[in-house]
């Protein structure tokens, strides 16, 4: 059974099939609306139920709050609509026109930027290019229906190679593979590109840059975006990880540093090791930020990386820092892994 679906305050209405999520129903029908990890575990696609009733679905408490609920909030990702309904939410502008695309790509290079982390270079048939935005992701389709996700570490200007930044996950059905098995010219398929993730342009707001592990990937694409684009803005990237080590590209960002005024770069690390001799930021990424800026109110945040990283910030900088939550975009990373045997 269908159910009629409004978007507010856009007033577009679109159908849900039985059992389509909120956002599927959306996304099918040429309406892209905030989502980063799909998965009920990142907050990113939060909305308003105004009218009506929806299943919930399953997801991660810490993304959708008891008190949320009450006040009529859903994950759209997970949400299913049980009648029709209205539902107020912020679209996404600059996607719908681009084509989510299925389509092969060749293993041009395999680059092993730090022990648990490898940069795949890969390349697409001659006369395609993937149209995208800097920050989305693709999923590699694997032959089994399994699908694994990866943030575009390339901006779209440059796009002769898409670069992917895999980090090693103990039985991951995609990354062991790369770390074991996979060879250059080996064919891969894959679908985007996908996510809402990417820079607000049409702002002039300050834009901080958080990063955790891998999440560097998608950050990557939107400074080298800004930077092509000489956009003026003041921009902050806090970079952060255990130890030394998994800052895979640090020269890059202290390269950026030196050749861009308008570009700060803080790496922070949470664990660094004796071997490391770290004179740098330590703790937590968030509790960094906010010890140099103890008010956010003016700027625009986006945030990829693990799921208590990105939950913590948009946490504190909402309450403590008086970010607006609307100025809050992120991207948060689930790691899936085969079963056990």
């Amino acid at each position: 059974m269908s159910h009629k679906i409004t978007l507010k305050p856009g007033d577009h209405t679109i159908s849900a099939e039985g059992g389509e999520s909120i956002l599927d129903a959306a996304l099918r029908q040429g309406y892209t609306l905030p989502y980063g990890c799909r998965n009920g575990a990142c907050g990113a696609c939060k909305g308003k139920v105004v009218e009506g009733s929806v299943d919930y679905g399953d997801y991660q408490e810490s993304a959708l709050k008891e008190a949320e609920k009450l006040a009529g909030m859903a994950l759209f990702c997970c949400a299913r609509p049980a009648t029709d309904v209205v539902v107020e939410v912020r679209e996404v502008a600059g996607i719908k026109d681009i084509p989510v695309k299925t389509m092969p790509c060749r293993v041009e290079k395999i680059e092993m930027a730090a022990e648990d982390v490898a940069v795949l270079y890969l390349k697409l048939p001659a006369n395609e290019r993937l149209q995208f935005l800097a920050g989305q992701y693709v999923d590699i389709l694997l032959k089994d229906g399994v699908r694994r996700s990866y943030s575009l570490a390339n901006a779209p200007h440059d796009d002769s190679y898409l670069q992917l930044h895999v980090r090693r996950v103990m039985n991951g059905s995609f990354s062991e593979m790369v770390f074991t098995q996979l060879k250059e010219k080996a064919i891969l398929r894959f679908e985007g590109p996908l996510g809402s993730f990417f820079l607000r342009e049409e702002s002039d707001k300050p834009i901080l840059l958080l990063a955790s592990g891998t999440g560097f990937a998608p950050v990557k694409a939107m400074l080298e975006h800004a930077f092509h684009h000489n956009i003026k803005r003041q921009i902050t990237l806090y970079w952060g990880a255990h130890s030394l080590a998994h800052l895979y590209m640090l020269d890059l960002p202290k390269k950026w540093a030196q050749e861009h005024a308008n570009f700060r770069f803080v790496p922070v690390l949470s664990d660094p090791k004796a071997e490391d001799c770290w004179q740098g930021r330590t703790g937590f990424l968030h509790q960094a930020v906010l010890e140099d800026l103890a008010d956010l109110s003016g700027c625009q945040v986006y945030a990829c990386g693990a799921p208590i990283m990105v939950e913590a910030a948009h946490q504190a900088f909402t309450e403590q820092g008086k970010l607006p939550p609307e100025e809050f975009y992120s991207d948060a990373f689930t790691f899936s892994s085969k079963p056990k045997v």
